[in-house]
């Protein structure tokens, strides 16, 4: 299996994405192609004192920065190094791709140099989200600001062919997130979504209020990209808000110190549990070969495992799955 993994995406890039690259391949086994400049690549690997022997290289002149404009990745940029790696990923050079950079370009970049899956036109974002019970899928995370309740449908779909084969839930609960549990709650395509999810196949347990979805109710969680990227963004907020009062509560004196270190075990043991980190990254479900969104901040080990998760994607047949699940009449429907 070959894994190509952008050299030049993320804040921390190139250093971290070398480091997770070598990380990858010493316990994975799997092949890893790095694309970007070689020249600075090599000199990056030379500082950070990392090895890139068995590691390929594809060769990119540019990088798309988080300022370029999503729409430079298909005009001026079309040499970059997210550009080139997914342009190697279509014509058979790899089986998967991991970067951590511009969202907006790596979701018109994957539309434009590898397509969709048949049947469909449009990918879905779907971070794998920390639950109190394990995690959830979550899908449009941002990649369509507006929906039609087919289209949320068959996110549904493939959410559930996801969390199935690679996180292994025998029967994903797939929830619709909407401001209440009644049938009738929400704007038109709430309402119309709801009606084709209850019609499906799908393990549908109705709507999935804000406040429950961290509760572990769901193992999937569907939505428009707008609402679903708040939901994403409140969650890391209310995360970060967490940790840092936590923080402050164990450094008021000497006694809360102290109870700091006999809490401390359980303490990791929660860091860990909710760090997206573990996880590695965001699906791009819907591609017709997988491609992995790593966090913009992701640092070597994130960025490990976010291959890792690619990995996953590729060997558990995702996709096949995903392109036989759509019943025959809603094939056209977009």
């Amino acid at each position: 299996m070959k894994i190509i993994v952008d050299g030049f995406g993320g804040d921390n890039s190139p250093a971290e994405v070398i480091k997770g690259a070598r990380l990858a391949a010493d316990e994975y086994g799997e092949e890893i192609i790095l694309s970007g400049n070689e020249k600075k690549l090599r000199e990056a690997a030379a500082k950070a004192g990392v090895s890139l022997d068995g590691i390929g290289i594809i060769d990119a002149q540019s990088e798309i920065t988080m300022e370029d404009a999503p729409i430079e990745v298909i005009r001026s940029k079309k040499d970059c190094s997210m550009a080139v790696g997914l342009t190697a990923l279509k014509d058979g050079r790899g089986d998967a791709f991991v970067s951590a950079g511009n969202t907006g370009a790596l979701v018109i970049a994957s539309r434009t140099y590898v397509g969709c899956i048949k049947g469909l036109r449009r990918a879905a974002l779907a971070p794998i989200i920390p639950t109190d019970k394990g995690c959830y899928m979550l899908l449009d995370a941002g990649a369509n600001a507006d929906c039609r309740p087919d289209m949320l449908l068959k996110f549904a779909y493939m959410g559930s062919v996801y969390m199935k084969n690679v996180m292994h839930v025998a029967s994903p609960r797939v929830g619709l997130a909407n401001i209440g549990a009644e049938e009738t709650k929400g704007t038109e395509l709430q309402r119309e979504a709801y009606k084709l999810l209850k019609a499906s196949t799908l393990n549908f347990t109705g709507n999935a209020e804000p406040r429950y979805i961290p509760l572990g109710n769901f193992d999937v969680v569907i939505a428009d990209g707008f609402t679903g990227n708040v939901i994403l963004k409140l969650t890391e907020g209310v995360g970060l808000a967490f940790v840092s009062n936590i923080k402050a509560i164990f450094k008021k004196n000497v006694f809360t110190k102290l109870a700091a270190l006999i809490v401390m075990p359980g303490l990791k043991d929660f860091k860990k549990k909710m760090d997206y980190s573990e996880h590695g990254g965001a699906p791009l479900m819907g591609i017709a070969k997988p491609v992995i969104k790593a966090h913009g901040s992701s640092n070597a080990i994130a960025f490990k495992n976010a291959i890792r998760q690619a990995i996953a994607f590729v060997g558990e047949g995702v996709n096949d799955e995903i392109a036989g699940s759509f019943p025959k009449d809603e094939e056209s429907a977009e």
